[in-house]
């Protein structure tokens, strides 16, 4: 099959009387498809995708004028109505003909549009409609911004982490945190010596920080400097990686961190990683296995903390 962008030609020599040839797979958008042509007392032509996960997952919602175009002798060429927005899969478009053809002919197929319906549901979205190009602007303006920091183009301001030094740029972080907008904003010491000085993080931890910030935050890394991050995100008021932290920590609540994480939660207002933790002490009743830790987590811990743990056991009871 000859294939443009959105045309496929499937050129035929000859076909005899009760005879079935499927074409071989061709490109069109995302999908391979096939054509495949039966002829009995009728021709049957058939256009379907490839069956595969691709296909399973993302079935195409086509647009389509098909042509069958007899090339021996005089011309003659017949039209299928067209479709529109149709989900094809194997045996969705059957276009039955009445006529007979002699010797070679063609069939022809213009794509108009092909469509997806989004994985978070809605109306199809067209495949050609430019969100591929987004996405790759997206993609290229991260790895263009995460050079910035890693190889220190045109920066004007120095992190001072408490183990060491990071350059920076006062525009990205004043876009992505209020604190620091607000800090570069005034008269302050940043402001007059280009300088933020972060005593309480490591400059491994800092580095992570500022990978979020930029956009190019690996996952090792993520979940190494999880609670720093989030004292980070508190701190400078970056509220999705306040919301990320959270949503992460309450993935592994167990009996060896959850006093720690309870702790975390309490401290920097974290609601649903508070509620996950003390279902794991008292709805499951971790509370029992770690008695020792529990008995020195009641010494030190926040009294109104404390007392909304016994309000649970109590409850519980």
């Amino acid at each position: 099959v000859d294939t443009a962008p959105r045309l496929a030609q499937w050129r035929i020599d000859t076909l005899s009387s009760s005879t079935y040839r499927k074409s071989d797979p061709f490109p069109i958008g995302i999908w391979n498809w096939f054509l495949s042509v039966e002829r009995k007392q009728q021709l049957h032509i058939r256009l379907y995708p490839e069956n595969c996960n691709l296909t399973r997952e993302r079935p195409p919602v086509a647009s389509f004028v098909i042509r069958v175009v007899c090339s021996s002798g005089t011309r003659r060429t017949l039209v299928h109505p067209g479709v529109c927005d149709k989900q094809l899969k194997t045996d969705d478009f059957i276009w039955v003909i009445d006529s007979v053809f002699a010797g070679k002919f063609i069939i022809d197929v213009e794509f108009i549009d092909l469509k997806v319906v989004p994985a978070a549901g809605g109306d199809p979205t067209s495949i050609w409609s430019g969100d591929a190009i987004t996405t790759r602007s997206s993609s290229t303006a991260l790895a263009s911004l995460s050079r910035m920091l890693t190889d220190a183009i045109n920066t004007d301001i120095t992190i001072h982490a408490s183990d060491g030094t990071i350059p920076a740029h006062r525009a990205v972080l004043a876009s992505r945190s209020p604190v620091f907008l607000s800090m570069f904003s005034h008269s302050l010491r940043e402001s007059s010596l280009s300088t933020v000085h972060i005593p309480d993080m490591s400059s491994a931890s800092c580095r992570a920080f500022l990978d979020y910030v930029y956009g190019s935050l690996a996952p090792d890394d993520f979940f190494q400097h999880r609670l720093d991050l989030l004292r980070a995100a508190d701190k400078y008021d970056v509220a999705d990686l306040r919301e990320v932290c959270e949503e992460s920590l309450v993935q592994d609540v167990g009996a060896g961190n959850v006093l720690e994480r309870l702790q975390c939660a309490h401290l920097y207002g974290l609601p649903r990683l508070k509620a996950a933790c003390m279902r794991c002490l008292v709805g499951f009743g971790k509370v029992f296995d770690i008695r020792d830790e529990f008995a020195g987590f009641l010494q030190v811990a926040d009294r109104e903390l404390v007392g909304e743990v016994f309000h649970e056991i109590l409850a519980a009871w």
